[in-house]
């Protein structure tokens, strides 16, 4: 076994390696940039060496650094994790060049099953099924558009080097093929390196099913079933699971037994992922092969018993695979979901900021978290916005969704935006518990998902907001008690918030802003007990036996008892049913003027902070309402700016390549 390594990555996969190898009593090497110089990471690894700036092309897509830093240190061997030069079959070849061990195929394997292209034409003649399409090396635009005519529509546009969900368009008509390419390009030439592309017929409503394979260098190779992972938005999996429950045990052994056949047909080693669509009616068709270890892979180790990692690392130093195909378990049901910095209700624009506070639920026998941050770290707009893995595990899949919906009901995130309400409607959506969800469902049903762009068309659930004032109405009681406890005069009455005034009960009002949209309540009462009236549609409703128990607030509402999650009282107030939460801001009951109409009617900015990488107007040109004028890239995502309405462009005050704060004005329309 190694005694030291060098993790080229960073995040979730860079902490969970650092994890494992300690276990084993390797000594771990980090490497970050500028921008990741206080990371979990970082803080974990026993040494830590800066490679450069904060953009990946200037330190983790720096292949010769990485290994320059391995060499001075005495590292052995290099783990890439997934993502950055994980897929990169030179660099896996530089690595052994100078003499360590890449923990992963080797280059020559990484060229032939790396490549979409390629992987497809090695499966084609492997004797797997394939969809129909076009890998060629002619990429010119011409070549690429008479090729997808001829395969016709719906069509898919890939990157061929690349995975993620990054460099993937779907064209539905010959007259939208050319804008499409030249943006799947762009974002796999920012994203990979590479720009070649290819092209497949693309299936209706399919399923994603992908099979773990693994394979050491003394010619064992094995898979360790399957995950599920159609739950998709625009290609990027938001839940992945383990068993299907769509696959038969014949489906399985037949893709098991082809993803196999892949890996010993071209002498791979260590982990690997074959990628299958899964027609409605059962057919499955190869889709790629990530040599790499998988961001999903937790699925599959908590219903297997095995470590994954540790598998990789005991294989890359030529111990054999662990165990034979027939040993391998499949022991309940397994589901993950990611928990990003982005904002569902702003077309999940990713966020970046300080994590005021973040709270996950306790790691026990059925919940496991993989997080990547900590409470008091940045989520930086240089990379992915990724917090934390939730992943649970129990018998069957009905209960393994119980215990994700009450993990997900212990999550609370503060600072940027976070996607986890959306999460929860996930996992109670029918589509998802019915387990029928195909890889389009999503984005053909988002409106089931997200909440209406309209704040005023968002309900707010009665018990929840009586809830949410009930527990700021005791936070107000109880620091006036601690003021009043630590002030001269302790017994004063002016020092109680109850309201009280000369002759009769008094009253206080509360104000909260949710997804913009006002609420003003206003309450009598004290000590538990109070009448709150300003809820539309009923009368002053009665609140009594009010009590906060550290994060359980029990209560009875006209009578009726009901108990609730706080998971937040302070900037935010956070109450949660079970079922539901709901999310408020307390503000002042007075009111500010709102802005002139239409006074951002003149302008473009920058929804968030992030680099200019294509600029389509000058001062002097005419647009239209909805024209493009500007392309910035963030969180590994590129993000489209459009005219607000037709006029003449007065200014244009950023140029390709800068970088832009959040609500910088970037183009600006004559008045």
């Amino acid at each position: 076994m190694f005694a030291k390594i060098l993790i080229a990555n960073r995040g979730e996969i860079a902490c969970r390696v650092i994890r494992t190898a300690s276990k084993l009593g390797i000594r771990t090497v980090a490497v970050y940039s500028e921008a990741d110089a206080d990371a979990q990471h970082v803080r974990q690894a026993d040494e830590a060496y800066c490679i450069g700036g904060p953009r990946p092309q200037e330190s983790y897509l720096r292949g010769d650094a990485i290994i320059e830093v391995a060499k001075r240190c005495g590292a052995q061997a290099i783990h890439p994790g997934y993502g950055f030069l994980s897929e990169n079959a030179d660099f896996a070849d530089a690595v052994a060049a100078a003499g360590l061990v890449f923990i992963g195929p080797s280059g020559a394997s990484m060229r032939k099953m790396g490549s979409k292209a390629g992987a497809k034409e090695l499966m084609h003649a492997a004797g797997v099924p394939v969809v129909p399409g076009y890998t060629g090396e002619d990429q010119s635009a011409e070549v690429l558009q008479r090729e997808a005519d001829a395969i016709g529509y719906p069509l898919m546009i890939k990157a061929a080097h690349g995975g993620g969900g990054k460099g993937m368009r779907i064209v539905r008509s010959s007259q939208e093929f050319a804008a499409n390419l030249e943006s799947c390009q762009r974002e796999a030439r920012n994203a990979f390196g590479r720009d070649r592309v290819l092209l497949e017929r693309y299936v209706e409503k399919p399923r994603h099913i992908e099979i773990q394979v693994f394979a050491d260098a003394r010619g064992h190779a094995l898979h360790l079933n399957e995950r599920e992972c159609s739950a998709q938005r625009r290609y990027q999996k938001v839940l992945e699971e383990s068993p299907s429950p769509f696959l038969t045990p014949e489906l399985r052994q037949a893709m098991g037994n082809a993803a196999v056949m892949a890996a010993r047909a071209i002498d791979y080693v260590n982990a690997g992922t074959v990628e299958f669509i899964v027609g409605q009616d059962g057919g499955f068709y190869f889709m790629e092969i990530n040599t790499r270890l998988q961001v999903e892979h937790p699925v599959t180790e908590l219903v297997t018993g095995l470590d994954l990692v540790e598998w990789q690392l005991r294989v890359a130093a030529g111990e054999a695979l662990p165990l034979a195909q027939q040993d391998i378990r499949q022991d309940g049901h397994a589901i993950e979901v990611r928990l990003y910095a982005e904002d569902p209700e702003a077309g999940f624009l990713p966020g970046s900021g300080r994590l005021e506070r973040l709270r996950l639920p306790v790691a026990d026998a059925h919940v496991r978290i993989d997080p990547g941050v900590v409470e008091g770290d940045t989520v930086t707009i240089f990379y992915d916005p990724m917090i934390a893995k939730l992943i649970v595990h129990d018998g069957d899949r009905p209960r393994a969704l119980a215990r994700l919906r009450d993990a997900l009901a212990q999550c609370d995130i503060a600072g940027p935006k976070a996607n986890i309400e959306f999460l929860e409607r996930l996992a109670r959506h029918p589509a998802v518990v019915g387990g029928t969800i195909d890889t389009g469902y999503l984005d053909r049903h988002l409106d089931e998902f997200v909440p209406s762009a309209d704040a005023s068309a968002v309900a707010v659930d009665t018990d929840l907001l009586l809830a949410a004032a009930t527990a700021q109405l005791l936070a107000q009681e109880q620091d006036s008690l601690d003021r009043a406890r630590a002030s001269g005069d302790p017994s004063s009455p002016w020092a109680i918030a109850d309201g009280w005034r000369l002759g009769h009960g008094g009253h206080r009002s509360l104000a909260f802003l949710h997804r913009g949209q006002r609420i003003e309540l206003r309450t009598h009462g004290s000590n538990s007990a109070y009448r709150i009236e300003g809820i539309a549609g009923h009368d002053a409703i009665s609140i009594s036996g009010a009590r906060l128990e550290g994060d359980s607030l029990g209560l009875r509402i006209d009578g009726r008892a009901r108990r609730f999650a706080v998971l937040e009282l302070g900037r935010h107030v956070v109450v949660h049913d079970g079922m539901q939460r709901l999310g408020l801001e307390p503000v002042p009951m007075y009111r500010h003027e709102q802005a002139a109409a239409g006074s951002g009617a003149d302008r473009v900015t920058a929804p968030m902070p992030g680099r200019v990488v294509v600029v389509r107007a000058a001062p002097g040109d005419k647009v239209e309402a909805g024209q493009e004028v500007m392309v910035i890239e963030a969180m590994k995502m590129e993000l489209s700016l459009k005219a607000p309405r037709a006029g003449t462009v007065a200014e244009v005050r950023a140029a390709g390549g800068d970088f832009v704060e959040a609500d910088a004005v970037l183009v600006a329309l004559e008045k």
